[in-house]
């Protein structure tokens, strides 16, 4: 297929509840879909909030080898070589102040961290619950070692304020110190002001040589939501997040359903 047939030359999709079913894998069908689009000559970055050392195994459990955009668009990832090509950090100043903010307005929270490298642990503190059985962290009893390394985000947790209600109140409380994003049941960070999956993935696309008016991104939860406005063509999960659905160019099936492959067989065949 040559470029001017091709319907779009990358194809950006989220990780978790978008890609992989809820058992972590890639189905056979999404397999073939991403394969007949690459033998027309479409590019595949994985773009995920999880850091590289989450996304890694995987990555090379479902025997991916390309870039991959992780933690919210802080790491330019290649798998290949197991090699960062850029790394942004969360000014840990800045970020003992935004945590301060926070809890001075809804009270104590559990708190997380992702170190910085692309064998960077992710921390989490007393009370601090990870949601799924896929990701390993590093438990931590003094609040001191969350500050004793570089960090490239926070994650925060509260005992009765919902992920939204949790983040819209950061939001209030920080008034634009750092940014707040919901990417997951149970997933509110604390980002560097302007990190933005898009932000990683414009990086990512201009190491290729694409462009976003040739890109369709893949996404579920409000962290896509960026990535969405970056590239031509968006496409919500059946299950996303209302507020990605809104700005969403078309809904397909769930990551169960293989909406991905239903998308890609329509445009590739």
């Amino acid at each position: 297929m040559s470029s001017t047939d091709r319907p779009f030359d990358l194809i950006a999709t989220d990780l978790d509840g978008t890609l992989l079913r809820s058992d972590h894998t890639v189905s056979e069908r999404t397999r073939r879909a991403l394969a007949r689009a690459a033998e027309a000559g479409a590019a595949h970055i994985v773009v995920t909030g999880r850091s590289a050392a989450w996304t890694r195994p995987t990555l090379d459990a479902i025997g991916y080898r390309g870039l991959a955009v992780c933690g919210q668009g802080a790491q330019v990832y290649d798998s290949s070589r197991h090699l960062l090509l850029t790394s942004i950090t969360l000014d840990r100043e800045v970020a003992r102040v935004a945590l301060a903010k926070i809890e001075a307005m809804v009270g104590d929270v559990a708190l997380a961290a992702s170190r910085d490298g692309v064998d960077g642990e992710v921390l989490t503190g007393p009370g601090y619950r990870i949601v799924g059985d896929a990701l390993d962290c590093v438990p931590v009893a003094a609040p001191e070692e969350f500050w004793a390394r570089p960090i490239s985000r926070l994650f925060i947790q509260h005992p009765s304020l919902g992920d939204d209600e949790l983040a819209d109140a950061a939001r209030q409380a920080t008034g634009g110190l750092v940014d707040v994003v919901v990417s997951g049941a149970g997933f509110v960070e604390i980002l560097p002001v302007g990190l933005t999956k898009a932000a990683g993935l414009r990086l990512a696309a201009s190491r290729l040589g694409l462009s976003a008016r040739r890109a369709i991104a893949f996404g579920d939860m409000p962290n896509d939501v960026p990535m969405f406005r970056w590239a031509g063509h968006g496409v919500a999960m059946a299950d996303a997040h209302p507020e990605l659905k809104a700005v969403a160019d078309e809904v397909t099936l769930s990551n169960d359903a293989d909406g991905v492959a239903v998308v890609l067989e329509r445009l590739f065949g």
